[in-house]
């Protein structure tokens, strides 16, 4: 399998489907778990657990810590329901959470717009070159820089 197709969701189909993903592993959506996720949903580039905090805290009129943003979102990759963007050190909302695969994004070091593709061939070239190096990659993350359509040129 080289690329998959699967249901992409968004605004409350999005909620809705992280809501069930965490539920089935026997976690609870609390209120703090809704806020941060729809903070995070909400960014259209990737934000770190200190944007999350301040839009979090906009939203509860009360300051939330980012160090309480930070184990949610640990929880939230867990869980795939969001993916982290290593060399940003900042969050994506998965928009298919029930969906397990590799993660390869394409960051532009222009404007930050960070894209989510799917490529199994791609990541699993990953993990067989890692695998003859006697090295196990479960699950590897593929972070390519460069620059996006809208900026380039």
């Amino acid at each position: 399998m080289t690329r998959h197709d699967h249901q992409l969701h968004e605004g409350d189909s999005l909620k809705s489907a992280a809501r069930d993903r965490l539920t089935q592993q026997g976690e609870q959506w609390t209120d703090m778990r809704a806020a941060v996720f729809d903070a995070l949903a909400g960014f259209d580039k990737p934000a770190s657990a200190y944007d999350i905090a301040e839009a979090v805290s906009g939203t509860q009129g009360r300051r939330v810590a980012a160090n309480s943003v930070y184990r949610i979102l640990d929880l939230f990759v867990g869980a795939n329901l969001a993916r982290r963007v290593e060399s940003a050190n900042a969050y994506v909302a998965n928009a298919h959470p029930d969906c397990l695969h590799d993660c390869i994004f394409l960051i532009c070091d222009t404007c930050g717009q960070t894209v989510h593709i799917d490529d199994d061939s791609l990541s699993g070239g990953v993990r067989d070159a890692a695998k003859t190096a006697g090295f196990t990659a479960p699950r590897p993350v593929i972070e390519v820089r460069g620059t996006c359509g809208d900026c380039g040129d």
